[in-house]
């Protein structure tokens, strides 16, 4: 036929502008195959060799089948049947497992067509690379789980710190009539102190939904893993081997102390874990300069692919263990909250979570490298800070003036819509010779405010509360209530983190804060400490 080519596929087309249809074929960008009526490749463009890494044998016929994850077969064999059939047959996204390991997701098209010469019809095979995508849309679904963990769990644990903090308060009340001697004050100490291991579980749940209050302040690593490491050698018992390696020279890191040695300590008791017939574990310390992300070990594995490192100094930590190691095929899940390999009952899942969320809301990174029957490490990289010693001196005078004299004068107005908590916080400051003025919601404060004809020197607000919120409320009565307010000062309490609301209520305006669960002496010194100004 004049003015025609016959494609490799054994079509005859027009002709168009001088190039022949396989040239149209060859150069797609959608990969395309030509099978025989048994599924064999009888012939595929470039698009589809690179897609398939150029991994198809050239000794041989090749089904694709064999490419095809064995999940995915019986679709695609029902697909090819059925457009042999030439039944219409809907698109499937298939799974290909290439020979070297790596897996591609394509969105295939199947089409039975029917040459003009007379020859069978043959089967075609359009394959639309849908990895990327595959890969974004599981990492969103991922995000968002954990996001719902996260939310849930940060809601169920601000619940959980207003009952906690009754419990702990009515306890503190319980044992000033009650001291030791007392029959009753082994019972009321066992109250206590099972709240303040609940308190501590909640701790745990809002450090991984990155909604715990941290207080950092700039600490020496050196110094704080030479005061835990008598702590996690009676941890991790005698059979096992520990070595201490500080860096010379080490930096400051800026992070909540007490947090930080919480991450130390759920490393080394994992480690411990690993190690059931005995062995090593290491924590060494050193300054590390990262250039760029490519800098890391290849084989240190992040939590989630969205914890790239940034340039800059770091302090680095690593815990290393010759324990079992981790499997590979569960090592990308450690970081989910309550996963775990451990036994029922022996763990809530929520250690290295936990980790994850502390290191995280300090502003770092935390990698892990394993290996089954040679042991794991755990990298952790903190940014470097300069030393600010005035800020330690500024708390160990804090910490010197809570610890005297908790009683004072003062107008207090406590906002708290639980009512247990209000009716411990308001009977523990009339106590402390505080006049209190007790208020359920923000509406009911802004009543209190605008009907007391004396003067209110401090402010205690709980922060989510229905209706008008705590900072909602501080802010409406700097509005109607300029002058009045320019000589009260505000403590805010909460369930959450500091965080959660600053941004709301304005990093500018002054304000303390008392995380939930508190006990009587800790708000009476937070009321002590702002009142004498050192607070500000």
């Amino acid at each position: 036929m004049p003015g025609t080519n016959t494609s490799p596929f054994g079509f005859s087309q027009a002709r168009p502008t001088g190039l022949s249809i396989n040239c149209f074929i060859e150069l797609s960008p959608i990969a395309i195959l030509r099978l025989d009526h048994s599924g064999h490749i009888v012939e595929a463009n470039s698009c589809f060799l690179a897609l398939t890494k150029h991994s198809l044998p050239a000794d041989r016929q090749v089904r694709l089948a064999e490419f095809i994850d064995p999940e995915d077969r019986p679709r695609y064999t029902d697909a090819l049947r059925r457009m042999l059939a030439n039944e219409s047959v809907e698109p499937v996204s298939l799974t290909l497992r290439l020979p070297d390991g790596s897996v591609v997701v394509a969105y295939t098209y199947f089409k039975l067509m029917t040459p003009d010469n007379g020859h069978a019809p043959v089967p075609v095979l359009h394959l639309i690379d849908q990895t990327e995508q595959k890969n974004l849309e599981l990492r969103f679904s991922h995000s968002q789980k954990m996001q719902a963990v996260g939310q849930l769990a940060g809601g169920v644990a601000h619940d959980f710190n207003n009952l906690l903090t009754a419990m702990i308060g009515f306890s503190d009340l319980l044992l000033m009539r009650h001291p030791a001697g007392d029959p009753s004050f082994a019972d009321i100490m066992q109250i206590k102190q099972n709240a303040n291991r609940a308190a501590n579980l909640v701790r745990q749940l809002l450090a991984f939904s990155r909604r715990q209050t941290l207080q950092p302040k700039t600490v020496d690593l050196t110094e704080v893993l030479a005061e835990l490491s008598n702590l996690i050698r009676r941890l991790i018992g005698e059979n096992i081997q520990m070595h201490m390696q500080h860096g010379r020279d080490l930096g400051m890191v800026k992070a909540d102390q007490g947090q930080l040695e919480q991450v130390i300590i759920n490393l080394a008791v994992n480690a411990r874990d690993a190690m059931k017939d005995g062995g090593t574990l290491t924590i060494r310390t050193s300054n590390v300069r990262i250039d760029s992300p490519d800098a890391l070990d290849p084989e240190l594995i992040a939590p989630t692919e969205e914890d790239v490192i940034v340039a800059d100094d770091y302090v680095l930590v690593e815990v290393i263990d010759s324990g079992t190691g981790i499997p590979p095929e569960i090592v990308s899940n450690i970081f989910e909250p309550f996963f775990s390999t451990k036994e029922i009952g022996s763990g809530t899942g929520l250690g290295l979570s936990t980790c994850y969320g502390i290191i995280k809301q300090s502003g770092g990174y935390i990698f892990v490298k394993t290996q089954p029957n040679v042991g794991t490490s755990f990298h952790l990289y903190f940014k470097r800070f300069e030393a600010e010693q005035k800020t330690a001196a500024h708390t160990e005078t804090h910490d010197e003036k809570s610890s005297g004299d908790l009683t004072g004068r003062a107008t207090i107005m406590l906002v708290e819509d639980e009512t247990p908590v209000r009716i411990f916080a308001a009977r523990a400051l009339r106590n402390k010779g505080y006049e209190v003025l007790e208020a359920d919601s923000g509406e009911n404060a802004i009543e209190v405010f605008n009907e007391h004809t004396g003067h209110i020197d401090l402010i205690i607000s709980d922060v989510m509360m229905p209706g008008i919120n705590g900072p909602k409320m501080i802010a409406t009565l700097y509005e109607t209530h300029a002058a009045r307010m320019t000589t009260t000062k505000v403590v805010f309490i909460s369930g959450y983190a500091e965080d959660a609301f600053v941004d709301t209520f304005g990093a500018d305006k002054e304000f303390n804060f008392l995380p939930k669960p508190f006990t009587l002496k800790q708000l009476a010194g937070k009321v002590k400490e702002v009142l004498d100004g050192a607070g500000e």
